[in-house]
This record gives structure tokens, C-alpha cells and sequence, in this order.
């Protein structure tokens, strides 16, 4: 889920630039620092938005910068257990499709697809169905539910998060849509 937060955190502001201390110099040094972190309590920092408040500076010893506490907005990414996504497919692999939701990928397990058995086709770099003649590959909309997340603070890359697309309502878009087509040829509606 994306979130706008209000943060405050230190910055430092190398000597070149003590003469021009500004918000918007500011923002680009919180920027530089923050920007694809992971943090556990917020989630990933997608962007640093607005600077409201400029602390006064403060000199370490042994130190060149003067640091600066600064309270900001940023635009946060937090996925949350249960929290149903969409995304696109990134990846396709022997074991499932990895899916971009966000800032970071979920993978979607080979098993939490579909019930039907589904083979992996590595030319085409898709998995396909022979019951159905569905296809999932990469640059496909999925719509999927998270089930699993471990964050790994230090390189957000390395986040796990697991998806699953196998419930009502989940899955491809263009499954979604034949679905909700075949329903409304049977209902009559």
C-alpha cells in the first residue's frame, strides 16, 4: 500500500553548500540518502515530497558537514499481509512468474496460480495450460493477494514477498474478464 508520511530524519550538508541551506537542497540531500531504502516501520521510500521544517545545524567533531534535522513528507510503498495487488509480470521462470507491485517484486509460485497444471515454456518465457490454453508471461496484469513478506532492510531488492492468485477475483486480467464474461452468458445478464 502507498502512503504519504510524515518523517523527520538528519542530513548532511557538505561544506560547499553550508552558504545555500535551503528546502530544496534539503530534499535532494534527503533524497540521495533515502530514496529505495527499506525501513520496517514505513516500508520502502519511494519519494521525498515536500520539506516543512529546516532544523538548526549542528557540527560533529572530526566531521566536514554541518547535519541538519528536517521533517518531511514522503511517498511510501508498505505492502501489507492479505493486501490484494496489481501488478505486471517481470519475470517468468520454471517455478512462477514474478510480479512488479511497486517498488519490489512478488513472486507468484508456479502452485498459487491456477489449479491446473501449468507447463513452463522457457522460449516463450511464459507458463501455459493445455486444459485451457491460458497463458501467463511476462508484461501480463495479475491481480494477486500477499501472503508472505520478509523485508530485508539493507538491500529492499532482496525483499521476499509471496503472492497467491488462486481465489474468485484473482489472477490475470484477461482471465478475470473471460470469467466475468462466462458468468454473464450463463446468468443471462
Amino acid at each position: 500500500m502507498y502512503k504519504r508520511v510524515r518523517l523527520r530524519d538528519t542530513v548532511e550538508v557538505p561544506p560547499r553548500h553550508l552558504a545555500d541551506v535551503s528546502p530544496d537542497l534539503v530534499k535532494k540531500l534527503l533524497q540521495d540518502k533515502l530514496e529505495g531504502r527499506m525501513d520496517e516501520d514505513v516500508g520502502s521510500v519511494v519519494s521525498v515530497i515536500d520539506v516543512h521544517d529546516i532544523g538548526d545545524g549542528a557540527v560533529v567533531p572530526n566531521k566536514p558537514g554541518v547535519y541538519y534535522e528536517a521533517e518531511f513528507d514522503a511517498l511510501t510503498f508498505d505492502p501489507q499481509m492479505q493486501e490484494v495487488v496489481d501488478g505486471e509480470v517481470v519475470e517468468v521462470v520454471n517455478f512462477g512468474a514474478f510480479v512488479g507491485i511497486g517498488p519490489v517484486d512478488g513472486l507468484l509460485h508456479v502452485s498459487q496460480i491456477s489449479d491446473e497444471y501449468l507447463a513452463y515454456d522457457e522460449e516463450g518465457q511464459m507458463l501455459a495450460s493445455r486444459d485451457s490454453n491460458r497463458t501467463l508471461g511476462v508484461g501480463d496484469a495479475v491481480r494477486a493477494r500477499i501472503v508472505t513478506k520478509s523485508i530485508d532492510e539493507r538491500n529492499p531488492r532482496d525483499s521476499k514477498i509471496g503472492l497467491t492468485a488462486k481465489q474468485v477475483g484473482l489472477g490475470k486480467h484477461g482471465w478475470l474478464e473471460e470469467d466475468r464474461q462466462k458468468r454473464e452468458a450463463a446468468t443471462g445478464e
